[in-house]
């Protein structure tokens, strides 16, 4: 979970954002913040807003979802997880 909630909005500023993928597992760590640095730059801005709706999400749920052990219920999130998967190479 983030040290404290962070707004959507307040996630537009890449420094906050960056901060925010500082996760509390290192097996989200070494998806977020790899991610941020390549790829973040490269979306839509409408991918851009559901990839911070994603750093919001709670980590026993991004966990569960990125490693396939639940399938997300969103599926604008859902599509954001496959493409983040497909992009690094863990």
């Amino acid at each position: 979970m983030l040290p404290f909630k962070q707004s959507e909005d307040a996630l537009k500023d890449k420094r906050r954002l960056k901060w925010a993928c500082r996760r509390g597992m290192l097996e989200l760590d070494v998806l977020f913040e790899p991610f941020v640095e390549q790829a973040y730059d490269e979306l839509s801005e409408d991918d851009k807003a559901i990839f911070r709706r994603l750093v919001t999400c709670d980590d026993p749920d991004l966990f569960a979802w990125f490693m396939g052990h639940k399938e997300c219920p969103d599926a604008e999130l859902t599509k954001m997880i496959d493409f983040m998967l497909s992009r690094v190479k863990v």
